[in-house]
């Protein structure tokens, strides 16, 4: 249980989430640096009491109030918490510092009845989100899927094969009291279920492994990159599949790393250097049609596209995207307008990879069926075939021709041939992928 100064932090951290300023890691980062005394155990226990106030807001905002409405403080969100995900009672928030109607809110956690509540309160969505899942997945679908993204995630690990196999890895982090198991899907992952010191360890250290969500490490497996060819990642961010990509390669021919963010790409500098890779090139553009993209036109073999999205797939990492306000449209335009411009990258007979972690149709599906009216040249390859010849066997749609000319969709509206993981199913975060061919 948080005693006073611990439950004052909580409170000041929420609170600064909440005004959506800037996402959830980034204002928790800026407050420990401004906090430097607070211990890691401390921290720890914040962050995790703050995650949990963010994945569980619109049933902690009804304990607060008996309504379904929202506007709870910050400070009376972590109360309920306490009172409803840490069995605490009016004695511990009265020694948190609590000073609220502590008796009402636990009055209502003990006789609350979820299942009486507006199925948005029920599943912690806010409604332009639930709207959109029951329209696409419908209400059994979602609620599975609503449960495993208010789940807290697992510590997912990618082996970096230029230095270990997976057994070497899985033994040093197993020798640093730090034991994990073998991913389900990804040849090349490692999970704990558990929370660990990770990036204290040798085995991180000297490069052996990355923090890498199963599910991200299957995009880049099915680019399928290959020895001494050119290559983008066309929205790099810090660059965890840059790395992937370039491991695959065996360290040869050439990465390119493409990002609007030059910060971000300065982070993957040492972590470059840490893998032992050199095959890498980062490449700070100003947007999908900068000079530096179009100088390589038609030069390269493989696209990776993992494009700017609304997030929704993540939310078990990143609850606080639930509760800000997102502009799906203006997203989906933009991811139009990558796609588009990164196609021109390709050789006859290059692959891309268009990607996403949205839930959402308007991101994904749709999409790439606008793309592909445009752009005749491309057709879509089924991602089962690609996985398996990694070794990776899930249960994807196969049953897109590989001649198809045409979009082809399967009865419940997604375009078939794409990779869907979905976090109640796979057990990663939820991600969408279509591999796509330039024929001609």
């Amino acid at each position: 249980m948080l005693k006073p100064p611990l439950f004052k932090s909580a409170t000041e951290l929420l609170a600064a989430i909440l005004s959506g300023i800037s996402p959830a890691d980034a204002q928790m980062e800026r407050y420990f640096r401004a906090h430097p005394k607070l211990g890691a155990r401390d921290r720890g226990s914040i962050a995790e009491t703050v995650y949990a106030c963010l994945r569980r807001r619109r049933m902690l905002e009804y304990l607060t109030s008996g309504s379904a409405s929202t506007g709870a403080t910050a400070e009376a969100i972590v109360a309920a918490s306490i009172v409803s995900l840490q069995d605490g009672n009016v004695r511990t928030l009265a020694d948190a510092g609590y000073r609220g109607d502590s008796a009402a809110i636990v009055e209502r956690a003990r006789t609350l009845d979820l299942g009486r509540l507006p199925l948005g309160v029920q599943l912690d969505l806010p409604d332009w989100l639930l709207e959109r899942l029951l329209a696409q997945y419908g209400e059994s679908e979602t609620r599975a899927l609503a449960a495993a993204l208010n789940q807290p995630a697992s510590l997912d690990l990618r082996v970096n094969t230029l230095k270990a196999t997976r057994a070497e890895a899985a033994a040093c982090l197993a020798e640093a009291g730090l034991p994990v198991e073998p991913t389900p899907w990804s040849p090349v992952g490692l999970r704990r279920r558990e929370r660990a010191p990770i990036f204290r360890t040798r085995c991180f250290k000297e490069g052996l492994i990355e923090v890498q969500d199963e599910g991200s490490q299957l995009l880049s497996l099915l680019v399928e990159p290959k020895r001494r060819e050119m290559v983008v990642d066309f929205c790099a961010g810090a660059g965890g599949k840059t790395l992937h990509l370039a491991a695959l390669m065996a360290n040869s021919g050439s990465v390119y790393a493409f990002d609007v963010s030059a910060k971000r790409l300065e982070r993957l500098k040492p972590r470059l250097a840490r893998a032992g890779i050199d095959n890498v090139r980062c490449v700070a553009i100003q947007n999908e049609r900068d000079v530096r993209v179009q100088r390589l036109a038609g030069k390269i073999d493989r696209v990776l596209v993992d494009a700017p999205c609304s997030g929704t797939g993540t939310l078990r990492r990143n609850p606080d995207i639930k509760w800000r306000a997102i502009d799906v449209e203006k997203l989906a335009a933009t991811q139009r307008a990558i796609l588009a411009s990164a196609s021109t990258l390709l050789k006859p007979g290059g692959r891309l990879v268009y990607a996403t972690c949205s839930l959402l149709r308007e991101e994904n599906d749709a999409v790439v069926e606008d793309f592909l009216s445009a752009h005749p040249a491309f057709a879509p390859l089924p991602a089962a075939e690609i996985l398996a010849r990694r070794q990776v066997t899930l249960p994807v749609d196969t049953s897109l021709s590989r001649n198809a000319a045409t979009t082809e969709l399967a009865a419940d509206g997604f375009l078939k041939g794409s990779l869907r993981l979905f976090t109640h199913r796979h057990g990663t975060d939820s991600f969408y992928a279509v591999a796509l061919e330039r024929r001609h």
